[in-house]
């Protein structure tokens, strides 16, 4: 395979990772994480087991409308044959509480591969903005 075919594929990976928490597909978000895949986000850092993201997925007090990142704006670095580095910036339209919120933030992935699947082993999300949040103060 191309280097330009296997950045596509972990783009792939990646889209279908989101794809499975705007549908709430349980099964395909726990079978995409690896266990202990740390999160990193505005809410702080957890580590999470494939059961634990399937439980999020379906429990999760939030529903995704929409989200959308441009393949040409984002990176892909493999750093051996089965880990790789996914990052670019996203869009996304969630309700929570009730309210539907845009949200504009940079997402990171690395993915690693086992017995032939990509797993992701950590992904971070850091909302867009000053990077001091000058922008979020009253």
């Amino acid at each position: 395979m191309t280097a330009l075919g296997k950045e596509q594929q972990l783009l792939d990976v990646e889209k279908r990772f989101w794809d499975a928490m705007k549908t709430k597909n349980a099964d395909v978000a726990g079978q995409m994480t690896d266990d202990k895949c740390i999160v990193v986000g505005a809410q702080g850092v957890s580590a999470i087991d494939p059961q634990t993201m399937s439980k999020l997925t379906t429990e999760g007090k939030w529903e995704l409308q929409q989200y959308s990142f441009d393949p040409k704006n984002s990176q892909v670095r493999f750093v051996g044959d089965d880990v790789a580095i996914v990052a670019y910036k996203v869009n996304e339209r969630v309700v929570v509480d009730g309210k539907t919120l845009p949200i504009e933030a940079n997402d990171s992935s690395v993915w690693v591969r086992r017995d032939g699947e990509w797993l992701c082993a950590l992904h971070t999300e850091s909302l867009a903005g000053d990077p001091y949040g000058r922008d979020r103060r009253a």
